[in-house]
């Protein structure tokens, strides 16, 4: 079972939602992101989305993408991130750890270093899950296997435009749990509709059969408990790169921490949650 599997799983058993925060990885400053990452985890987050800095995110709007310019000019790229998440393992052997981005740096590496090196390191970095923005179901039969088979699992993307047959052909290749993208357009964009996402995770439901974590939109801790209430998994990143994107070194960790704290708070409060039980930790 892999890490993902086995946090969620903790997490049903306590009744709880899983927290997933987002950051890019190398923003604000190149070495502070393993620091970041140990703080998001003693706010109450149970999975962490680390971010692939890449020169044309097409799916992220504009704070994303303005952090992924910083970490770029700052000199991060694959190799760097997979150092920052070999950093964190060295102290945290248990938190799940999902690399977001596209196909390009993935497949760059391998160019680099060799056919198939990406997975090989990413594996020995501790990586638990990917989830590539422009690697459709179809196209990744094999890779999703060679991820699996070194423990990795392969993340999806739903949007509110998604046909019962792009689920169901995510829910036969996806591992680990599947994103459901609330609103239509990139990162940050629009208003959520809560209502509207309660409507939708029963159906991906029906042809998935992982847990369904929900993201684009969730700014606070009142969202975060309406989308709760109906997902498993509650994904937050635009809302944290803005937040931290003006501030000192020393102040970035501690803001994100409270921020996280009160959504920890917020989703532990749901009905049929034990709240303050760790859920893999």
């Amino acid at each position: 079972m892999s890490r993902i599997a086995a946090t969620f799983e903790a997490l049903q058993k306590t009744g709880r939602k899983a927290l997933i925060p987002y950051v890019t990885a190398g923003f604000p400053y190149a070495d502070i992101t393993p620091e970041l990452m140990h703080g998001m985890v003693e706010a109450g987050a149970d999975v962490i989305e680390l971010g692939v800095p890449f020169s044309d995110p097409m799916a992220d709007g504009p704070v994303i993408q303005r952090a992924g310019e910083a970490a770029l000019a700052l000199g991060i790229g694959m190799k760097q991130v997979l150092a920052i998440v070999a950093a964190f393992r060295r102290k945290d052997p248990r938190t799940p750890v999902v690399l977001m981005g596209y196909a390009n740096p993935v497949e760059r590496y391998d160019l680099v270093h060799g056919a198939g090196s990406f997975i090989r390191d990413a594996a020995a970095a501790g990586v638990d899950g990917l989830l590539i923005v422009d690697y459709p179901p179809e196209e990744c039969e094999t890779f999703a296997a060679a991820l699996k088979s070194k423990g990795i699992d392969l993340i999806f993307l739903l949007a509110p435009t998604s046909t019962a047959e792009r689920m169901a052909q995510v829910g036969r290749i996806a591992s680990g749990y599947v994103y459901y993208v609330s609103l239509k357009g990139v990162t940050g964009a629009g208003h959520l509709d809560t209502e509207a996402v309660a409507r939708m995770v029963p159906r991906i439901r029906e042809h998935v059969q992982l847990p369904v974590g929900v993201g684009f939109g969730i700014r606070d801790a009142e969202t975060a408990q309406a989308i709760g209430a109906s997902a498993d998994a509650v994904v937050i990143g635009s809302r944290i790169i803005q937040l931290i994107e003006e501030q000192p070194r020393d102040k970035v960790v501690p803001v994100v921490r409270e921020f996280l704290a009160g959504i920890r708070q917020a989703l532990d409060a749901l009905p049929g949650a034990a709240a303050g039980t760790p859920a893999a930790r």
